[in-house]
């Protein structure tokens, strides 16, 4: 399992970089960030979620929507979309921030599988959603980027603690690192 970066990271910042090759370690990265995403009581996760920039995500909306199945998507990217709907969204690296977020209500979305085989996928409401929010993250955009600029001020203390968290677990970790220790 891993640590789940949070707001303040840099790499959550960063555009995550294309998958050229699907090899054995790349199914054991997916299955680890399915057993994180699940610890985490997630329905997505996106690789650089969990430090590593490449453009990966995991999803499984079934604690939410039941007749769905676990996705994964390599090199997902948005092709079409239409209307307009707001939801309430949080992030597992946003931690404890919900607000309502405007995303499009049906998108079509194409990428690779597992098996280097094309996906399309064609859908609205909540795994359109998902899905909008997990490339993002590929894109290095958090859903708060996407708040009206009165919503942002009434969470900017929130992220301001988030970020400051962050920094010391940072300064924490290389001080391990440099003292030879495993680090926190």
């Amino acid at each position: 399992m891993y640590r789940i970066r949070v707001y303040g990271d840099p790499v959550l910042r960063k555009q995550a970089q294309p998958i050229t090759e699907i090899d054995a370690s790349l199914r054991t990265l997916v299955d680890q960030m399915f057993q994180t995403m699940w610890q985490a009581e997630g329905v997505g996760l996106a690789a650089p979620q969990i430090g590593r920039s490449i453009a990966l995500t995991v999803i499984d909306p079934r604690p939410l929507q039941k007749d769905t199945e676990p996705l994964v998507i390599l090199n997902p990217r948005i092709v079409e979309e239409r209307g307009a709907c707001g939801f309430e969204e949080g992030c597992l690296s946003v931690p404890e921030i919900k607000q309502d977020v405007i995303r499009s209500e049906f998108v079509v979305v194409e990428g690779m599988d597992l098996e280097g085989k094309t996906l399309r996928i064609e859908t609205g409401d909540l795994l359109a959603r998902i899905l909008q929010h997990e490339i993002d993250h590929l894109n290095g955009t958090l859903f708060i980027d996407r708040l009206a600029t009165v919503q942002r001020q009434m969470v900017q203390a929130q992220l301001d603690a988030i970020e400051k968290r962050q920094r010391v677990q940072t300064r924490i970790k290389a001080n391990a690192k440099t003292r030879g220790q495993d680090g926190v």
